[in-house]
């Protein structure tokens, strides 16, 4: 008989996608739907709740419908999710209160500058690991509590709850039965102390957000709960919970200290396996959870940048230079690297090592002949770029970093795993199975349900697809450095 699949649910920034797994890592099926982008003012983002809920639940029927044609079963459901994204619903009807406000919005840039210059950031770094940015979901509760009639005191009165999407798809998932998120994603919100793994009073206290809103808080691998059969047409635990960036770790099976990831999505996230020490970065990093297990935490130093393939996107739903991502590979290798022509995509500020959530995109060395081509090498150098400023950082705080894993879209392009290897000198190492995100989330599911036994059985499941060395001189990437730095220089708020 066969071995039974994991279903994984990957719900991201731009769509949702259901991937069931085998028990190898291979993937068995995929199903995924995009969803709108709300923008109802510069720097605000939003995504409506119930278009991701039914999006998520019909690229799960759909493939749990190919399960079932194949007589395949399925063990379990894994979740992983984009971070920091933030959803209020009420608790009787599950209807969300307002749109979900999406990590990458800025609308709560004042209030953070406030809590600084009021001194409150060394406490809040200190016990979540993060910076006060509107990154983070405790600034989105308090404004959509704060505009909304009437929510603050209903969220007093035990009426709302409050949760990433992780939380709002096990809610509808369940019928309402289970309010809980996991460690990682707690640990993303500003208001959970990831040294005692406890939400923290004075940080609920300093952003005005009433207890009585917050789910419950388990291992990233645990009982969360039990889908409904009305609902996905099937009663299957849901049994392992990541956010997306800790899931793509787990799914690299970065689980020694030293080991590094970087995976790029709509953005890209470097993240460093710093073991059970939760390492402060002196370079403004952010020292979060990578992943817990069995009630003991691996940390992990991360990079955040706002625009990865955010920036492809832009070229073609913005500009509307390029019909497909796909186009931007051979683009790319028809311009030289001297073209002259830098993008710096802050289109909703900048993240890690600069976190300036003020700053906005710009371009820069423009000529009457700089068309497609360039502009295409120009977004995909950026990435690079911005993760070359990560590796600075993370060298600066002390890490040695000779060789990075990739994953997501964006590295199935060969000529961006090329140039990457080239400015970070470093080698890049790309897997077989490149949607890492949504086999971390398997593979957590899978250790809860018993399909593995152990981390160790999911080390020989990593293969390697293909390996970049990097063929840039010293002088040539110096010179390039010097001139993004510049670039990023002349973007910033304060130039």
């Amino acid at each position: 008989m066969s071995q039974p699949l994991i279903l994984s649910i990957d719900q991201g920034t731009t769509s949702s996608r259901a991937m069931l797994f085998e028990k190898n890592g291979d993937a068995f099926a995929t199903a995924q739907r995009e969803f709108t982008q709300l923008y109802p003012k510069p720097g605000w983002v939003e995504h409506d709740p119930e278009e991701i809920w039914t999006k998520t639940l019909k690229v799960c029927h759909e493939a749990l419908a190919k399960a079932d044609s194949a007589g395949r079963t399925v063990a379990g459901i894994g979740i992983t999710n984009q971070r920091e994204t933030t959803v209020i619903w009420e608790r009787s009807s599950g209807k969300p209160i307002y749109n979900a406000i999406v990590w990458q919005d800025r609308r709560t840039a004042e209030t953070c500058r406030l809590l600084k210059a009021a001194g409150h950031e060394a406490t809040v770094t200190a016990k979540t690991g993060l910076l006060l940015d509107p990154y983070f979901s405790g600034t989105k509760v308090g404004w959509i509590l704060d505009q909304v009639d009437g929510a603050r005191g209903r969220a007093e009165n035990g009426e709302l709850a409050f949760g990433t999407i992780d939380s709002f798809l096990i809610w509808r998932l369940s019928n309402g039965k289970r309010h809980v998120t996991d460690a990682t994603n707690a640990g993303r919100t500003l208001m959970f102390n990831i040294h005692t793994n406890e939400w923290d009073a004075d940080l609920l206290s300093l952003l005005n957000v009433p207890s009585a809103l917050l789910p419950e808080v388990l291992d990233c691998a645990a009982d969360f709960a039990t889908s409904e059969r009305d609902v996905l047409g099937q009663s299957l635990p849901i049994a392992g919970v990541a956010g997306d960036q800790h899931a793509a770790t787990f799914g690299q099976v970065c689980f020694e200290p030293g080991m590094v990831k970087s995976t790029y999505g709509t953005g890209c996230f470097v993240m460093l396996n710093t073991g059970k020490q939760a390492i402060a970065s002196d370079n403004r990093l952010l020292t979060t959870v990578g992943y817990r297990l069995g009630g003991e935490t691996t940390f992990a130093l991360e990079g955040s940048i706002f625009v990865a393939g955010a920036a492809v996107q832009w070229l073609r739903d913005g500009l509307g230079v390029i019909g497909s991502a796909s186009e931007t590979e051979n683009l790319a290798q028809t311009v030289d690297d001297d073209h002259g022509v830098v993008l710096v995509p802050a289109f909703t500020g900048m993240g890690a090592p600069y976190w300036d959530p003020d700053a906005r995109g710009a371009l820069f060395g423009l000529t009457r002949d700089s068309g497609p081509a360039v502009l295409a090498r120009a977004a995909l150098e950026s990435v690079c770029f911005q993760t070359q400023d990560l590796f600075e950082a993370m060298r600066a705080d002390g890490a040695t970093l000779e060789t990075v894993r990739v994953d997501g879209g964006m590295v199935n392009n060969n000529w961006v795993c090329q140039f990457l290897s080239d400015v970070l000198d470093a080698d890049v190492q790309r897997p077989r199975q490149t949607e890492t995100t949504a086999l971390g989330a398997a593979y957590l599911a899978g250790l809860q349900v018993g399909v593995y036994h152990s981390t160790a059985d999911l080390v020989s499941n990593w293969q390697q697809d293909a390996a970049f060395q990097s063929t840039l001189s010293v002088e040539r990437r110096e010179r390039l450095q010097v001139t993004w730095k510049d670039a990023v220089r002349r973007t910033r708020s304060d130039f």
